[in-house]
C-alpha cells in the first residue's frame, strides 16, 4: 500500500507524513512530497514531470511517520495524547519548487515484494510573488495608509493564491485584538493567524485558539484598528520581522485581473469606536437575561438524574445560589438528540420525535427528564444541555444513530469531501474526538434546519432553556465542500459561528432567549450568545491564559465570556488555586465551573467547593465560596446593566484597561487587569503565596471596595490580599455611591 494525500489531513500546524507541503508550491522554496506505505514496502519513487517535459525518477528517503499532528499537541483526550508514536512507513523527497507558473504532474511508486504499487498522477502548479495590479487589494478607510508598492500576490498564472500587504506601526502603538488568545494582550513583536483551532490544553503555550478574529486594535497616538474582510486564514506579523511594519498575508482565490480579491477595512479613532466599527459591520451582540450572571455548575460525571439532583441539593444545603446546571453526559452520545437509556421505536427516515415519542424506565439513568427540569426550574435553576456538531459512526452505529445518519445522507445535509476519484462523498471527522464522524453543514439553513428541529422537543416539552455548543472546530481541510459549493478553505472558520446561530434560532421560535455556550467561533460571534475559554489543566499558568483570552475576546465584541473556574482538568485545584480563582472569576461575565470525566474513580475530582474542602480537609473553602457567590448575586443587576451598554455602544463588559485609557503606557505593564462595567476595576490574584498584590490605578480616584479607602491615580498600590477568597477590586470614585452597598 501506498498512500499520498497532496493536503494531508488539513491538520494547520503539522504536517502529515503523505502530504505535499507546502500545499501550494512556491518557486524557488523547498517543496516536500511525502507518502506513508505498508510495512513490507521497500522502496519508494517520485516520478516528476514539469511542463510536459521528460518524467524524472527521484527516491525518496524513509523517514518517521506522523498523522494529524498528533507527535505535536496530542489531541483533545488524554488517551489520545499518549497515541503520539506512529510506526515506521514514511517516505519524504524535498526539491527546489520550479519557476512560477509552470505545471508539476507527479506519481509515487513503492516497490514491495518486487511488485510496483502506483498512486494516481497529482497535478499542481508553481507559483511565484508578483506586484499587485491596482483594485486587487481594497482598501475602505483611511486610517493609515497602506503602501501600494508593498501590495504583492503569489500567482501561479492560473489562480491568485494569497495576497500579502503591511500597515505601519508607530513608536509606542500596542496590538490588541485577534480574537480570544492566551499568551499576551499586546501582540506587537509576535507572528500568530487566524485558524479556528482545537488546541486542547495550554493554548498560551502553544498560542493557539479556539475562537480566531482577523480584527485587530492598534492603541496608542491617534489609535485606529483594521479588519482583514476574509473567512480564510490570515498570518500577521506583528512588528516582529521589521518592528515599524505589521506585515499581512490572506489566502485568496482568485483568476489573474480579478479586482478586489481581499478587502480591507481600516478603523479611526479610540478602541470603542474601533470596536463599534467592527461590530456594527460584523454582527452585533444580543442582550441575554440577566440569569446567565448567575453562577453555572457541571461536572462531566453528574450523568443520571439522581446525581444532577443530588449536586443541585448540595448547593442549596450548603447555601450557595446557582441559577445553572450544565448537564454534558446526558445523551446517548450517539444522536446528541436523545437521553441515554430511553426507548423508542426507530424512525427510519430521521425525523423530528417528540416527548411523547419516548420511555424512561424507572431503572434507567434519567427517569424522568422533564420532572427534574420542572423541579429545577421551581429552585430558579436552569439548565443546558451538551451538544456537539457530529454524528458518531465509530463504533458502527444502531438503531436511531443509524436512521439519522442514513437519513442524513439521503437528505443531503451533511458537509462533504472529494475522493481520490473526484466524486463528493460525506465528510469525516479528521480530529481526534469523534473521529470519522459525519458532519452537519450548520451554515447551510436548509440543513441547519434539519439539525436542530430533532432537538425541538428538548426545548418545547422538556423545558431545556440552552445549549453547550461545544466541538465547533471539526472541520478541517481546505478541500471540504459545503451546501453552497464553498471549500473548507472559505467555510471551516465560519462554521462554529453558524452553529451557534442555528441553535440561537431554535431557541428563539421556541420564545426563549438565544442562550448558547460556545468555546469556538469566529468573526460574527459576538453576536450569538456566550463563550467559554475551551478546555485547561488547573494550574495557576492556566488561570492567567484563561484571563488574557477574557480580556482579548472582549476587545473583539464578545460580551459574555467565562472560563471553567481554576480549570477543569488535570489533577484537581488545592483550595488557595480553587478560591482565588473563584474570586476572580465573581468579577467576569460568565461565572461557571466544569470538571473532567474521571471515570468515577475515587476520590471524586468535582470541582465543587464541598469536594474540594473534603478531599484537602479544609472546611473553610465552603464558607469563602458562598461567600463570593452571594456577592455574585449582589452584582447581577450591575452586571446586566453594564452588557446593556456593552451591547448597546460597544464598550466591552470587560475590558482591559486601554479601553478607558489608551495613552497610558503604564497599563500595558498589568495586563491582566480590567474594568467590569464603568465603575470597577479589578486585578485578580494570580500566583500562589501572595499577601499583597501590587494594582496599578489609572488617573483618576479610586476607592477599594472592601476597605472604603481612597487613591489617587496614576500610581501602584499594594493591596492586602492575605484572606484567599479576597480580590482587589477598585471602584471609580463618581460611581462609588451607586455600588457601594453591593460590597457589604
Amino acid at each position: 500500500m501506498i498512500r499520498h494525500r497532496p493536503s494531508g489531513s488539513g491538520h494547520p500546524y503539522s504536517d502529515d507524513t503523505e502530504q505535499r507541503s507546502p500545499v501550494q508550491p512556491v518557486a524557488g522554496e523547498p517543496l516536500r512530497i511525502g507518502a506513508r506505505t505498508s510495512a513490507d514496502v521497500d522502496a519508494v519513487t517520485l516520478e516528476l514531470r514539469i511542463d510536459q517535459g521528460a518524467v524524472r525518477e527521484v527516491p525518496l528517503d524513509r523517514v518517521a511517520r506522523s498523522s494529524r499532528g498528533q507527535a505535536v499537541d496530542g489531541g483533545h483526550l488524554a488517551s489520545a495524547q499518549a497515541r503520539t508514536a506512529r510506526s515506521a512507513g514514511g517516505w519524504e523527497v524535498v526539491l527546489d519548487a520550479p519557476e512560477a507558473g509552470s505545471a508539476i504532474e507527479y506519481r509515487l511508486v513503492a516497490l514491495a515484494d518486487d511488485r510496483p504499487q502506483a498512486t494516481r498522477w497529482f497535478r499542481t502548479r508553481s507559483a511565484g510573488w508578483r506586484p499587485a495590479s491596482d483594485g486587487e487589494l481594497q482598501v475602505d478607510g483611511s486610517a493609515v495608509e497602506v503602501d501600494p508598492a508593498g501590495v504583492a500576490v503569489l500567482d501561479d498564472g492560473e489562480r491568485i493564491h494569497r495576497i500579502r500587504f503591511s500597515l505601519p506601526l508607530q513608536p509606542g502603538e500596542h496590538v490588541t485584538g485577534f480574537g480570544e488568545r492566551y499568551d499576551a494582550l499586546d501582540h506587537r513583536g509576535e507572528t500568530l493567524d487566524s485558524v479556528v483551532f482545537e488546541q486542547y490544553k495550554s493554548q498560551g503555550e502553544h498560542r493557539r485558539t479556539y475562537l480566531p478574529m482577523p480584527f485587530a486594535h492598534v492603541i496608542g497616538g491617534e489609535g485606529w484598528g483594521f479588519h482583514v474582510r476574509t473567512s480564510r486564514r490570515v498570518w500577521f506579523d506583528v512588528g516582529r520581522s521589521r518592528d515599524d511594519r505589521l506585515a499581512v498575508e490572506a489566502e485568496v482565490d482568485a483568476a489573474p485581473g480579478e479586482r478586489s480579491i481581499l478587502s480591507l477595512g481600516l478603523y479611526a479613532g479610540p478602541p470603542t469606536a474601533v470596536l463599534e466599527a467592527f461590530v456594527a459591520e460584523t454582527g452585533r451582540p444580543e442582550a441575554l437575561p440577566d440569569w446567565v450572571f448567575g453562577l453555572w455548575a457541571s461536572g462531566n460525571e453528574w450523568n443520571t438524574q439522581a446525581e444532577v439532583e443530588r449536586q443541585m441539593a448540595l448547593h442549596r444545603e450548603h447555601r450557595i445560589p446557582v441559577r445553572n446546571v450544565v448537564i454534558e453526559a446526558w445523551s446517548d452520545e450517539k444522536t446528541f438528540t436523545i437521553f441515554r437509556d430511553a426507548e423508542c421505536t426507530v424512525r427510519e427516515d430521521g425525523a423530528p420525535m417528540r416527548l411523547g415519542d419516548f420511555t424512561f424506565p424507572a431503572e434507567g439513568a434519567w427517569p424522568d427528564p422533564k420532572g427534574m427540569v420542572d423541579d429545577l426550574h421551581a429552585h430558579d435553576v436552569r439548565v443546558h444541555l451538551w451538544q456537539i456538531p457530529l454524528m458518531k459512526l465509530r463504533p458502527h452505529p444502531t438503531g436511531q444513530a443509524a436512521a439519522d445518519a442514513r437519513a442524513a445522507i439521503e437528505a443531503g445535509v451533511l458537509i462533504r469531501e472529494t475522493a481520490p476519484g473526484g466524486e463528493l462523498r460525506p465528510y469525516r471527522n479528521r480530529g481526534w474526538w469523534f473521529p470519522l464522524s459525519l458532519m452537519p453543514d450548520l451554515t447551510d439553513e436548509r440543513a441547519a434546519e434539519w439539525w436542530t428541529e430533532k432537538r425541538r422537543y428538548l426545548v418545547e416539552e422538556i423545558g431545556i432553556d440552552g445549549f453547550k455548543t461545544d466541538g465547533g472546530e471539526h472541520a478541517w481541510g481546505e478541500g471540504l465542500v459545503y451546501l453552497d459549493g464553498s471549500t473548507g478553505a472559505e467555510s471551516n472558520n465560519r462554521f462554529p459561528v453558524a452553529y451557534a446561530a442555528a441553535y440561537g434560532k431554535l431557541l428563539a421560535s421556541a420564545g426563549k432567549a438565544p442562550v448558547t455556550f460556545s468555546r469556538a467561533g469566529f468573526t460574527g460571534s459576538g453576536a450569538h450568545g456566550a463563550f467559554w475559554a475551551g478546555d485547561e489543566n488547573s494550574t495557576w499558568d492556566a488561570l492567567r491564559w484563561s484571563m488574557l483570552a477574557g480580556l482579548s475576546a472582549s476587545s473583539c465584541g464578545i460580551v459574555y465570556w467565562g472560563w471553567d473556574i481554576a480549570g477543569f482538568s488535570g489533577p484537581i485545584p488545592d483550595p488557595e488555586l480553587y478560591v482565588r480563582a473563584m474570586a476572580a472569576s465573581v468579577f467576569v461575565p460568565i461565572m461557571q465551573y466544569h470538571s473532567e470525566f474521571n471515570h468515577h474513580r475515587l476520590p471524586s475530582n468535582d470541582r465543587t467547593p464541598w469536594n474540594i474542602a473534603e478531599r484537602f480537609d479544609d472546611p473553610a473553602v465552603i464558607d469563602e465560596v458562598r461567600a463570593l457567590v452571594e456577592l455574585r448575586e449582589r452584582l447581577v443587576p450591575y452586571l446586566a446593566a453594564s452588557a446593556e451598554r456593552a451591547v448597546s455602544a460597544s464598550v466591552p463588559l470587560m475590558r482591559p484597561l486601554c479601553f478607558d485609557h489608551p495613552l497610558d503606557e503604564r497599563v500595558w505593564d498589568k495586563p491582566v487587569q480590567w474594568m467590569l462595567g464603568d465603575a470597577l476595576l479589578v486585578a485578580p490574584v494570580l500566583e500562589p503565596g501572595a499577601v499583597s498584590w501590587p494594582v496599578y490605578l489609572p488617573a483618576g480616584e479610586w476607592i477599594e471596595a472592601r476597605t472604603g479607602a481612597r487613591f489617587d491615580g496614576g500610581r501602584v498600590v499594594d493591596v492586602d490580599v492575605v484572606e484567599r477568597a479576597s480580590v482587589p477590586v477598585f471602584v471609580a470614585s463618581q460611581h462609588w455611591e451607586g455600588v457601594r452597598e453591593l460590597f457589604g
